[in-house]
């Protein structure tokens, strides 16, 4: 019974530094979901500014970028982005402009995405979406704030 005394003391005294740990340090740069290491659910970053649309990435074109796989619908998209991943790589890691403007990880879905200022930003999901749509440029000025913090 000491033993589980013990064990039990041992736990609550390290609850809190753990507890305390930064967020940066919980979530990758890059989100890919849990069981995977595909950014964008496979969809095509590049075809967001050239086509307009998403479009689904391709396992015949692929790169490495931030630890995640990025898949392209196209070698030349694969290309572009290499060239200069950063003009295409979304927002935030791909994780949700609206979360990250309130300081927190959510997934972003590669269905629900916007274009501002030549930078591609995802949401959850279509609701998520409208809510952010209301004040786009307060929440990018949040988000950005917090995704620094968060990455520090």
């Amino acid at each position: 019974m000491k033993l589980r005394s013990a064990l039990f003391a041992a736990c609550l005294a390290l609850a809190p530094a753990v507890l305390a740990a930064p967020a940066a340090n919980a979530e990758p740069p890059v989100y890919t979901g849990s069981f995977s290491d595909t950014a964008l659910q496979g969809y095509d970053p590049v075809a967001y500014f050239e086509q307009g649309e998403a479009v689904k990435g391709s396992d015949d074109f692929t790169t490495e970028y931030m630890g995640a796989t990025f898949k392209f619908a196209s070698a030349a998209d694969r290309d572009a982005f290499i060239a200069d991943p950063a003009a295409y790589a979304p927002q935030y890691g791909g994780y949700c402009a609206w979360a990250m403007a309130d300081g927190r990880y959510a997934k972003g879905d590669a269905r629900y995405w916007r274009i501002v200022d030549g930078k591609l930003y995802l949401n959850y999901n279509a609701g998520i979406q409208k809510k952010w749509e209301k004040d786009v440029p307060g929440f990018i000025s949040k988000a950005d704030t917090h995704w620094t913090e968060l990455r520090q």
